[in-house]
């Protein structure tokens, strides 16, 4: 079974729609075939919302209850083949039950690419999916859930014989939390004084969002406001950004164990990594020639790494880490046995 299966298939598909790759992934399943229906998992995406949902998503449990009844009104006359869920941390246990009821047949999937602690509620509904899976090793096992790495997305696939001139010799692109800021501040002072390159880019959901987290996280009081960005990059623009740039800095959640993105987009593209997530050392992929682990409490970088090129991967796992190789892992049973014998171990 590969994902040519997926011919002519129902896919409901929710997702967090201002997620700039959203839309790729609806694009690659539309690639093999398969209808996909999407919905945003919010019942609105302004700047209220997000922030009432961050913090207190009980205030509006009618409006995510009226939303979901409208989805359920919406499919009245669809037949569903398959449910995916990511993330799912709005997505109700009565609309899950609702969808099995109408479509017996019809497989729900669910993948967590955030933690269970920033996620708790998602944990509640485990039970009611047929397949479930979590990027953080450690959350599977805890959960007793498949394991499943993130991806890279096809636009970041490297072109081995580019020579073009690289501007900056450290890039840092991400969403704004716990002590980014602080991190990639100070390795960029770093840069500075060895005669480097770097350039940050700290992305906000939004300025209620920002106001809000000042209050409740200590570590916001940190952020330069004037240095944040209320407008995420697009997919193309961050792959410019990684053809400029020769080392990625990654700066994981100190409450994920799991990749992130940055590390996965960073190997598609052929690009060497600095993390601050020592897990890495875990994987398959893992190389001292293309990751350089940091702790976050005591930064120490070495000129040398910057020095030496990426050393590429065996095309076996640039397949199993690209967006084709995760899909599959979903929706077929291929790669499913690899990624889970790293839960044994």
């Amino acid at each position: 079974m590969d994902l040519y299966s997926l011919k002519g298939k129902n896919i409901l598909f929710f997702l967090v729609k201002n997620f700039g790759g959203y839309n790729l992934i609806i694009d690659k399943l539309k690639s093999y075939g398969a209808n996909t229906i999407h919905y945003d998992e919010r019942p609105a995406s302004n700047n209220f919302t997000k922030g009432i949902l961050r913090v207190a998503p009980r205030l509006i449990k009618n409006d995510i209850i009226k939303y979901y009844n409208s989805i359920l009104k919406d499919l009245d006359k669809t037949k569903l083949d398959y449910v995916l869920v990511i993330r799912g941390e709005v997505v109700p246990a009565f609309f899950l039950r609702k969808i099995k009821e109408i479509n017996p047949n019809c497989i729900l999937i669910f993948y967590n690419w955030d933690s269970f602690k920033n996620t708790p509620n998602t944990s509640n509904h485990l039970d009611l999916y047929d397949k479930s899976f979590s990027f953080d090793l450690e959350d599977a096992k805890k959960f007793n859930i498949n394991f499943l790495p993130l991806f890279y997305y096809d636009q970041f696939k490297a072109d081995l014989n580019d020579s073009t001139g690289k501007k900056y010799d450290l890039l840092f692109l991400g969403t704004a939390h716990s002590d980014r800021y602080i991190i990639a501040n100070k390795l960029s002072k770093w840069c500075e004084t060895n005669g480097l390159t770097a350039f940050n880019y700290f992305f906000m959901q939004g300025k209620l969002v920002y106001f809000i987290k000042r209050i409740i996280d200590p570590t916001f009081k940190k952020f330069d406001y004037k240095k944040l960005s209320f407008n995420s990059l697009t997919t193309l623009e961050m792959v410019e950004f990684y053809k400029q740039s020769k080392v990625i800095l990654d700066i994981n959640h100190p409450y994920q164990t799991g990749l992130t993105m940055r590390t996965f987009e960073a190997i598609g593209a052929n690009k060497k990594l600095i993390t601050t997530n020592s897990e890495i050392k875990k994987y398959p992929f893992y190389n001292e020639n293309n990751f350089y682990i940091i702790d976050r409490e005591k930064l120490v970088l070495d000129k040398a790494f910057f020095e030496k090129d990426f050393q590429p991967l065996e095309n076996s796992l640039y397949q199993k880490l690209s967006i084709e190789g995760w899909l599959e892992s979903l929706f077929t049973t291929k790669n499913i046995e690899y990624w889970n014998k790293m839960l044994r171990n």
